[in-house]
Order: structure tokens, then C-alpha cells, then sequence
């Protein structure tokens, strides 16, 4: 028997993430700061051709499947198609079989691989604006870009 989790319970975890891309589509790299009480994790990888939407929602997949229990998470992101897709659009794209009004859903694996991991999280999402000062938002976007060197590199 599963027993209703109760957010309250849930640890709480708070995320920033970002990603960036070299050309789209090109070289990218993505990066997320997970943050647990007082210890940090910075978590990043890249792709070699890829695009700008996939490095962002890379990103917040991969920091939402790095936690190893379930999590009351606020996730920080200054991508709206990450914040606007998940909030706004996914369920939607769920009910039509993942795929849009017009047709094809683009991002599909990650947007399913983010709805999975959105079933054992409690996740509040937020937008900042993005190279606006925010200095967790500014050292993920540091990251990511670092990765997209490396990516350019191989």
C-alpha cells in the first residue's frame, strides 16, 4: 500500500537551473545547482548538436533525477518555455498522447522523462529573468557555457 506523501515531510531542496547553446542547434551545455539545507551540488554535462530548449529541459530533468528520495523542490529556471511547459502545456500534450494541437512535440523524450520525475516531487516553479544579476542564475549559466566550450572542444 502507498501512503499519500504529505509536502510538508518532503525535504526541501532548492534548484537552479540553466542551459545555453552555441548556434541552435550547435554545441551545448546545461547546468543545474541542486541545494539541500547548507551543502550544494552543481551537476552540468553538454552535447555536441543539440539546441537551446533541449539544454534547458536536460537540465532540470537531470537535476530532478539526481535527488534520491522524493523532494519538496523550488526550481529555478529562466527558461518560459521550461516554467510555461510544465505549468501551462504539458498536461495537455499528456491527454493528446505527447503530441501538440498542431502536431509534433518537439522535446518529447524529455518533456515525458520531466512528467515522470514531476510524480515523485513536489515542485514549485519560478522564473527569473536571465543575466539580470541573479548570482545562482548567473553561476549556472557560467556552467553551462563552460560545457558548451567543452562540447566545441571535442
Amino acid at each position: 500500500m502507498i501512503l499519500p506523501v504529505n509536502p510538508s515531510d518532503l525535504s526541501l531542496v532548492t534548484i537552479y537551473t540553466d542551459g545555453a547553446c552555441s548556434g541552435n542547434p550547435g554545441p551545448g551545455g546545461w547546468a543545474a545547482l541542486l541545494r539541500f539545507g547548507p551543502h550544494e551540488k552543481m551537476l552540468s554535462g553538454g552535447e555536441a548538436h543539440t539546441t537551446n530548449n533541449r539544454m534547458e529541459l536536460t537540465a532540470a530533468l537531470q537535476a530532478l533525477n539526481a535527488l534520491t528520495r522524493p523532494c519538496q523542490v523550488d526550481l529555478f529556471t529562466d527558461s518560459e518555455y521550461l516554467k510555461r511547459g510544465v505549468t501551462e502545456w504539458m498536461a495537455g500534450w499528456r491527454a493528446r498522447g505527447w503530441r501538440r494541437k498542431e502536431g509534433e512535440l518537439l522535446n518529447a523524450d524529455l518533456w515525458q522523462g520531466i512528467d515522470h520525475a514531476l510524480q515523485r516531487h513536489t515542485v514549485h516553479w519560478h522564473w527569473v529573468r536571465g543575466h539580470a544579476g541573479q548570482s545562482e542564475n548567473e553561476r549556472v549559466d557560467a556552467q553551462a557555457r563552460l560545457e558548451v566550450e567543452k562540447m566545441r572542444g571535442r
